[in-house]
């Protein structure tokens, strides 16, 4: 892969710190245990906190300002008016970083640890909560269920955590698709839709255009076939406000086949399985109770096309049966995958949920 030099800011990408709205926002670089520069980006509203930190993921191949779309009142609106420390962790899957051939494994065990460290290091704070989403949030129950985060006591999952299940279709895409297209491209990216980067592109992007015709935002198309086997895929169009549907143009990019040819291995066996080559990680997440005390939340949108609500059930179960009471499942009828934060009616529909169980 090509980029600018490792760590430092992508070009186009609102990487330095700004005013939204009412907000200061404060971006904090830090480095992974491993050494891999990451980002946190400090929000802060017009008031102190009077609750404490609470570090929000994103997934793959996108960012931290994920959560601040143009809507009238954004996940982190709704955050900063219940009074958290809102931060948000550009990890190494950011399109805000420099592209790296990643795993979950080195998410889990490098980059997580080291943001929750320096949350608490820089707010005093000695526990913390967690809203993370879709591969932010299977490597951070990667970590949890390894023991590597014992400070944080709620994580709020979206989509998917430690049992992913995806169509049919998807199977067959990251199965036989995805490792025909890795011989040619280190990389998939949605982005392409708009910008495509030579000859394996420009032939995606037109497959895509033939195949997904539900939609004129080419971004929108390559997001469906990279991520998903719906029309759309991670979102439906009844749900995004056009001003939405027209900013996701600039919000996606490069996702690593080192990342696909993982999450394959993990859809086949049922469950998260690690690569092997981080030692800290067991060998097994679903061989015993997960190493935390924290409570989850695991939240699914019943038409997510991108991973099935039944990941986020498969889950549940898995924790009734080892702590039974302590968890709670929560699926949202009429949302997929990311309308769960970006949907025009998230503020009233989705928000109030997912602040509820932060405050209990």
């Amino acid at each position: 892969m090509t980029g600018t030099p490792t760590g430092s800011p992508r070009p186009n990408r609102r990487t330095r710190p700004t005013t939204r709205r009412d907000h200061i926002t404060e971006v904090q670089p830090l480095k992974a245990l491993d050494g891999r520069p990451l980002t946190l980006v400090h929000v802060q509203g017009r008031h102190p906190p009077t609750r404490g930190p609470v570090i929000v993921v994103h997934g793959a191949g996108v960012r931290a300002e994920l959560f601040r779309p143009p809507l009238p009142r954004t996940f982190v609106d709704a955050l900063l008016d219940e009074g958290w420390d809102v931060w948000l962790l550009n990890w190494r899957a950011s399109i805000d970083l420099d592209p790296v051939p990643w795993t979950l494994d080195q998410a889990a065990a490098y980059d997580h640890p080291a943001a929750v460290a320096h949350v608490l290091d820089a707010t005093g704070a000695d526990r913390l909560k967690a809203v993370v989403h879709c591969q932010g949030s299977t490597s951070f129950t990667m970590a949890m269920a390894a023991g590597l985060l014992p400070e944080v006591d709620t994580v709020v999952s979206n989509a998917v955590s430690l049992h992913p299940v995806v169509p049919r279709l998807s199977t067959f895409k990251i199965g036989t698709l995805a490792p025909l297209i890795g011989r040619v491209t280190p990389y998939l990216s949605p982005a392409w839709g708009d910008r495509p980067e030579g000859v394996a592109s420009r032939l995606l992007v037109w497959g895509v255009r033939a195949t997904h015709p539900e939609c004129r935002n080419p971004v929108c198309r390559m997001v469906s076939f990279t991520y998903g086997s719906g029309r759309p895929a991670l979102w439906s169009h009844a749900n995004l406000d056009e001003a939405t549907h027209e900013w996701i143009r600039g919000e996606f990019a490069e996702v690593p086949m080192t990342f696909f040819a993982q999450m394959n291995r993990c859809i086949r066996a049922g469950h998260l399985v690690r690569t092997g080559a981080v030692e800290t990680l067991p060998a097994s997440f679903v061989a015993r109770a997960p190493s935390t005390d924290a409570r989850f939340v695991l939240v699914a949108g019943r038409d997510n096309r991108c991973f099935l609500a039944d990941s986020q059930r498969r889950t549940f179960d898995f924790l009734q049966r080892h702590r039974p009471g302590r968890d709670s499942l929560h699926v949202l009828p009429g949302y997929g995958h990311l309308d769960v934060f970006l949907g025009r009616r998230a503020a009233t529909e989705t928000y109030p949920l997912i602040l509820e169980e932060l405050a209990r």
